[in-house]
């Protein structure tokens, strides 16, 4: 793995935020922020409370998924208004979402974009990322200068991303950003072994990493990371309750536990501007 950015504390923890999702319904959870505002102020609140990343889908006015691109850049300009965070806009949508729709989510010009290294088993359902479809969106966020943050829910991910950057070389910026998405049914499990098995399997090119744990596997890959020396992504998308029958109430709240346990492994968040460094996010 190659080093760290310069002037990036080296006990330094890169905590992203995923307030939303596409999976959840406002009927079943209505503290879900599917709103402009409520989007904002949940991003505004996480950063308060050490976040520097925010990764972002968004609702219609039914509060449905959509990749309705004015949708999406005015949520950009919004966050960019309301806070300092790293924006990155989802490009997975939904699980139905067709795949030209998905690459014209940088059209609304994100600092950062999810990019979904293969295909996978989400449930019931099938998260579609073909091959073509991944060196499109690839080649795509080199010409309009956006970070990727490579997703890897399966090992075979890896093996994929290895191929990409082998292929198309290296993303805007030149750094290597992944995270893990552990725990979906159908993908790697949010286990400590899983993680070491992808971490060790990673290119020599990838100069961070984080972790995400679905549902009850969020503490454990959150601890499993911390001690390995990776980041952390949480949030509403992926975590619905604090413990067992104690619903989360507000995003911040898992911001704030990922802190916590940062705090415990002697690691402090990094700022806005220290993530920008890290990521090597284009200058606004």
């Amino acid at each position: 793995m190659r080093r760290m950015a310069e002037n990036i504390p080296a006990d330094g923890l890169l905590v992203t935020v995923a307030p939303t999702g596409a999976e959840t319904a406002k009927s079943d959870c209505p503290q879900l922020p599917t709103t402009l505002d409520e989007l904002v102020t949940a991003a505004r609140r996480c950063q308060d409370a050490g976040a520097a990343m925010v990764h972002v889908h968004v609702r219609d006015d039914a509060h449905a998924p959509t990749l309705d691109v004015g949708r999406l850049t005015d949520t950009v300009q919004a966050l960019r208004d309301g806070t300092d965070l790293v924006v990155q806009l989802s490009t997975g949508g939904s699980v139905h979402d067709p795949l030209d729709l998905r690459l014209k989510v940088l059209d609304a010009e994100p600092d950062s974009c999810s990019l979904t290294m293969g295909t996978t088993n989400f449930g019931d359902d099938v998260f579609s990322n073909p091959w073509p479809f991944v060196r499109d969106l690839y080649r795509l966020s080199q010409e309009r200068e956006v970070v990727p943050e490579f997703e890897l829910f399966d090992l075979g991910h890896v093996a994929a991303l290895i191929r990409l950057l082998a292929l198309d070389g290296l993303p805007y910026g030149g750094r290597v950003h992944v995270d893990f998405v552990m725990g979906v049914p159908g993908g790697m499990p949010g286990t400590a072994a899983a993680l070491v098995a992808g971490v060790q399997a990673l290119p020599e090119q990838v100069t961070s990493w984080s972790a995400t744990g679905i549902g009850r596997t969020a503490l454990p890959v959150a601890l499993a990371s911390l001690s390995m020396g990776g980041h952390l992504r949480v949030g509403m998308e992926d975590t619905l309750t604090l413990r067992r029958g104690v619903p989360v109430q507000h995003n911040d709240e898992l911001v704030a536990r990922a802190v916590e346990l940062g705090a415990l492994a002697q690691r402090t968040p990094l700022t806005p501007a220290q993530a920008r460094g890290l990521l090597a996010v284009r200058p606004r």
